[in-house]
């Protein structure tokens, strides 16, 4: 590869005209950008207008700008099973020998039994890389999957698990190990501009990079420089952060993270909400930081019109609503829903929002169609490209998205017992979005729950325990299983059933 990188000008050409090597980037055949952010709530946004009016992140609006930015997106419940559809396109129930083992969070699998789509890039021609965070299997796939690969392997390094702003062992290439003491969003931002220039890349073929930050999962720390931003700021106490929360699941009357302080500020361990929601926002920043220099490397090396970007998080998280703290897991959009912007100049029109709920493994699917390579096995998602040449096209497909904890695969029938089927408090579940219903059914024998979100944004009002919303239900349930047997789920036939209650 590298000996084919110092061909002369004249050598490349004639391979490629002998079909030999494969072309640089086109509009056909894109450069790819996929920057991933972890526990990014499309709340810190300000190009949303659920953001607070004091965060403001110009790099991330601009990009908005330059692209199609979608209001709803459902990528996934926790970083593990988010990033796993992320690399197959597939719901967790259909992605085989994904697993969790030994110390957390470890985790290994078969890569027989489970191939990730970076491989068949780089054999239809496609130099593949991976910067960041690394949380599906001790196998980071350097070598098969990758030809680039600078990666914090979580699930291989247990005892530095924590470590997401410093002190992060490195793997570097499928080689040597090192520690890294910068702080971490700005490292992987400086490789990743490197890579763009490239540096230790093949310039004849068209590139994929999947950048992965760790920003802003807990512990939440800020960059230095930004430790004094955002001084004085203040915002509405979520209206459900303490219980009793009427008409919604027992579970969910038992998430009780924070309590009153003395001056009736809520606080959990030694954080008050407001320091929490200050801390979680200062990390945004340099996040911010970071695209505007990536969009920046673009533009200086000629790059950006045949460039594809995508930039999403694996979930978001709740500041607070429903008696969360720093938690993803729940269906309601404070807790999972994440931001979603496509960017192509002159394939992607500029400056469009899309209010058609997406689903993350409807993302594979479309990086596949803009690479105009056809996967080799059945991907669950949808190819986005309709909506992303119009926002407003009718969009026939059912949005859902899955969670079932820490199971993967036919690995998740046990499970499916109506008792044990939860993680941290919050049971499996399946959520489809309808227009501007929410329907989310347990796994569990527990209330289902059903949200106007139009009317009813903060998912306070459980329409599915009222009388005159039964239709509506009836409706939704036959949605989901018409999802859950088209993508083959392996339980769509042996739910647990659902505690009826209906008020009038």
């Amino acid at each position: 590869m590298q000996n084919e990188a110092k061909l002369t000008r004249r050598q490349v050409l004639g391979a490629l005209a002998a079909g030999t090597l494969h072309a640089a980037a086109t509009p056909e055949r894109p450069n790819i950008l996929y920057i991933f952010t972890d526990d990014h709530s499309y709340r810190t946004l300000s190009c949303y207008k659920e953001a607070y009016p004091w965060a403001k992140t110009p790099n991330f609006d601009r990009l908005a700008k330059q692209g199609v930015r979608f209001l709803a997106a459902y990528n996934g419940a926790w970083c593990m099973p988010s990033r796993s559809t992320m690399l197959t396109g597939r719901h967790s129930f259909g992605i085989e020998s994904m697993r969790m083992e030994g110390p957390y969070p470890g985790c290994e699998y078969d890569p027989e039994k489970v191939e990730f789509w970076p491989k068949i890039f780089r054999q239809k021609g496609y130099f593949t890389a991976q910067i960041g965070k690394w949380h599906t299997g001790t196998d980071t796939g350097f070598g098969r999957d990758w030809d680039y690969q600078l990666v914090w392997n979580r699930p291989k390094f247990t005892e530095t698990s924590t470590n997401y702003y410093y002190d992060q062992p490195i793997t570097y290439h499928g080689g040597k190990t090192e520690i890294l003491k910068r702080y971490s969003t700005d490292q992987y931002t400086d490789w990743a501009v490197d890579f763009m220039k490239g540096e230790g890349r093949d310039k004849t073929k068209p590139w994929y990079l999947w950048l992965c930050y760790g920003a802003v999962h807990a512990p939440y720390q800020p960059a230095k420089r930004h430790l004094e931003e955002l001084a004085g700021i203040d915002f509405e106490t979520p209206k459900d952060i303490y219980s009793p929360r009427p008409g919604k699941p027992d579970w969910a009357q038992e998430i009780n993270d924070w309590k009153p302080g003395p001056d009736g500020t809520p606080v959990s361990g030694k954080m008050t909400l407001t320091q929490w929601v200050r801390q979680y926002h200062q990390g945004v920043i340099a996040l911010d930081e970071a695209v505007g220099r990536l969009m920046t490397t673009l533009d200086e090396t000629n790059q950006r019109k045949n460039t594809l970007v995508i930039f999403t998080s694996d979930q978001g998280l709740a500041f607070g609503q429903h008696g969360f703290r720093g938690v993803k897991l729940a269906a309601y959009d404070a807790n999972i829903r994440s931001p979603l912007m496509f960017s192509m100049p002159g394939k992607i029109p500029e400056g469009e929002v899309c209010d058609v709920p997406v689903s993350g493994v409807d993302i594979p699917a479309t990086i596949f169609k803009f690479a105009g390579i056809t996967p080799p096995w059945e991907v669950h998602g949808h190819d986005l490209s309709p909506l992303l040449k119009n926002p407003k096209a009718n969009w026939p497909h059912t949005m859902m998205m899955v969670s079932t904890g820490q199971k993967f695969g036919s690995d998740i029938l046990p499970d499916l017992d109506g008792k044990s089927a939860m993680h941290n408090k919050v049971p499996y579940y399946v959520m489809i979005r309808d227009k501007n219903m929410k329907y989310v059914r347990p796994l569990i024998t527990d209330l289902e729950e059903l949200y106007d979100l139009d009317k009813d944004p903060d998912e306070l009002d459980n329409l599915a325990v009222k009388k005159e919303h039964q239709a509506t239900l009836k409706r939704l349930r036959v949605k989901v299983a018409a999802e859950l047997k088209r993508t083959k789920a392996n339980f769509a036939d042996r739910m647990p059933p659902v505690r009826e209650s209906i008020k009038a």
